[in-house]
């Protein structure tokens, strides 16, 4: 059975999967692609072995999401539960700026995985590593930004809706615009909203999942 879950920020991934696991009471329990703990929206599980099968076809499918850039400080972590390290002004920008720079960000292109991601590097996640100031390089790997869409925009932050390909850290997108801006940023917000033909529209919560197992059981 494959779910879509909406899943709350605050918890990891992998916190949902354990949840996953003790609601069914079964063993094998993927997910398609992670979500930051602060982020929120569209989680895509499998639930038993064949269904976790099918994840991987899934996972390498298009994603939407809408993001929230704030300008003028950057965490380490490119989000809003990071540490601040460092502020820069936020020079006078129009929409036609924002415009300018998304523009130039659509396409395939190489994105550097952040540290606290959950990227492994030598059997070791990334985010580990972060958390114990240790810093490695990364190779960087090929993404590509097929739309990229301003929603919103205020004197210091930016929303914009985006559609990529797998392996894309939406983090890094932000601190890349806010660069390319003339200036620093991060994430308040990310909301996912497609992954592949699956869509948060018709996602579940996590307290539902019992019940739909039962339903789907009968």
């Amino acid at each position: 059975m494959i779910i879509a879950v909406n899943k709350p920020s605050g918890p990891t991934s992998f916190d949902i999967i354990r949840k996953v696991k003790n609601i069914t009471g079964e063993k094998k329990v993927g997910h398609a692609g992670t979500l930051d703990p602060f982020a929120e929206g569209l989680l895509v599980i499998g639930v038993s072995r064949e269904s976790t099968r099918k994840l991987g076809a899934i996972s390498r499918s298009e994603k939407d999401y809408i993001a929230t850039l704030r300008l003028g400080i950057s965490t380490d972590s490119g989000d809003r539960v990071g540490k601040v390290v460092e502020s820069a002004e936020i020079p006078k920008l129009t929409d036609k700026d924002i415009k300018t720079v998304f523009s130039q960000l659509i396409g395939k292109q190489q994105q550097i995985p952040p540290m606290y991601s959950a990227k492994k590097v030598n059997g070791i996640r990334l985010y580990k590593l972060a958390r114990m100031n240790i810093e490695i390089q990364r190779e960087p790997i090929e993404i590509e930004i097929s739309r990229l869409k301003l929603l919103d925009f205020s004197e210091n932050d930016i929303t914009f809706s985006v559609t990529c390909s797998k392996g894309t850290y939406i983090r890094q997108l932000g601190v890349d615009i806010a660069k390319s801006l003339g200036t620093v940023g991060h994430l308040i917000s990310l909301l996912r909203t497609r992954v592949g033909d699956f869509l948060l529209d018709d996602a579940i919560q996590l307290k539902d999942i019992k019940q739909l197992c039962k339903f789907t059981e009968n």
